[in-house]
Parts: structure tokens; sequence; C-alpha cells
């Protein structure tokens, strides 16, 4: 998935697997720039 701002793109990779890292999934939640709780279950 790609994000494209003024001057910048930020690329935030979408792993294709049932279950990923928990290190892999903190480090697509930091690049998103997204907060935390957009990507919990509600």
């Amino acid at each position: 998935m790609q994000r494209k701002a003024d001057d910048t793109t930020t690329t935030v990779p979408v792993p294709d697997h049932d279950e990923i890292r928990v290190g892999t999934l903190q480090a697509i939640i930091r690049q998103s720039g997204l907060p935390r709780s957009a990507f919990e279950a509600e």
C-alpha cells in the first residue's frame, strides 16, 4: 500500500500470510502513521 503526500510517498507492506510476526506487525503500524488502536479488533 502507498500513501502519497506533497513531496513524499509512504509505502507500507501488506504480508500475504495468515499470521505475521509481532515485529513485522509493529513495523507496519509504525510505518503507516496510524494509531495502534486502528489495528485492534473491536
